[in-house]
């Protein structure tokens, strides 16, 4: 038996970027180019955010850096990366071509980093639609703290990329009990976006070496295991800002997924881990998510959005 093509308008708008649908790829988990398109149609996404960008080349990590866990995996992969200005030569246009709407994602372990490949990302093409600034990594100027676990560095950091002269996401980290002031800072820092949110903080120990089985020991831990977290963090940043627009990941995997960020108060969201095991799997869980809306009536997006905070929460 054949289905019915779905009915539902998908499409949804973060901030002054609007997608056809809401479903991203997540950064660090869809490569730099085109990786993806010979399993799944990129244009047909809503946008492919790349793994992250420093201004310069960068080597990541020693090995081992990923390691599978019950519910997910871990990794400490040191966000390996070309440099912006490679990415923009080699890796972009290709992916361009595929008719992608495409964020590029950029970090530094100082504010100038950031800024310079802001800087970077200037004269890129317009298929570039918006910048994710990944706030969730760690602060040669303050070592006790990832940029995204101070207010004050993530609006550094986010008024930094302002050289790129596109819509700013910033990419924050749960491992706070302070998000939504941080994600306050990021708005006011100039952020049409907050991207929710990054890795849990975690490691792995090799019981027969006695040590941690990661070459740069920490690491950090993605996939099902996280997605409760995840959408708590999504709940209580729209609970405060319930006007800032919210990119919910951590864990998605399936449609029923999407619709818990959706609920939680996501306008879009991103699929990382899962990509792992199936390349092709945002276009499913997108697939899905159609067919999920039009079997319950759902004839938009938007009145997911937030609507678990429309009747009392408790717990």
């Amino acid at each position: 038996m054949s289905r019915r093509t779905p009915t539902v308008d998908l499409s949804t708008v973060i901030g002054s970027v609007r997608l056809p649908n809401p479903v991203c790829t997540a950064s660090g988990t869809a490569g730099h180019g085109d990786e993806l398109a010979r399993h799944l149609d990129p244009s047909a996404l809503g946008a492919v955010v790349v793994k992250s960008l420093h201004a310069e080349p960068w080597p990541g990590n020693p090995a081992p850096r990923v390691h599978a866990t019950p519910a997910g995996m871990i990794n400490s992969v040191g966000l390996q990366g070309p440099g912006v200005a490679a990415w923009l030569e080699h890796d972009l246009p290709p992916l361009l071509a595929t008719g992608a709407r495409v964020v590029a994602s950029i970090w530094g372990r100082t504010v100038d980093e950031f800024a310079r490949a802001a800087d970077l990302l200037a004269g890129a093409p317009s298929g570039v639609v918006a910048v994710e600034v990944n706030a969730s990594c760690p602060n040669l100027e303050d070592r006790r703290n990832l940029f995204a676990h101070s207010a004050t560095a993530t609006g550094e950091v986010v008024d930094a990329a302002a050289a790129a002269g596109r819509p700013r996401w910033a990419k924050l980290s749960p491992n706070t009990p302070e998000l939504p002031d941080i994600a306050a800072a990021a708005a006011a820092a100039g952020a049409e976006a907050v991207t929710v949110a990054n890795t849990l903080l975690g490691m792995v120990i090799d019981v027969e070496a006695r040590r941690p089985l990661l070459g740069a020991g920490r690491g950090g831990l993605s996939g099902p295991a996280i997605r409760p977290v995840a959408v708590r963090a999504v709940f209580d940043t729209h609970e405060a800002h319930p006007a800032l627009p919210i990119i919910g990941v951590g864990g998605i995997a399936a449609a029923e997924d999407v619709v818990q960020f959706l609920l939680a108060g996501a306008s879009a969201v991103q699929v990382g881990t899962a990509t792992f095991a199936d390349p092709a799997a945002p276009a499913k869980v997108l697939a899905d998510l159609g067919r999920w809306c039009d079997r319950y009536g759902v004839r938009s997006v938007s009145e997911l959005v937030g609507a678990a905070h429309d009747r009392e929460v408790s717990g």
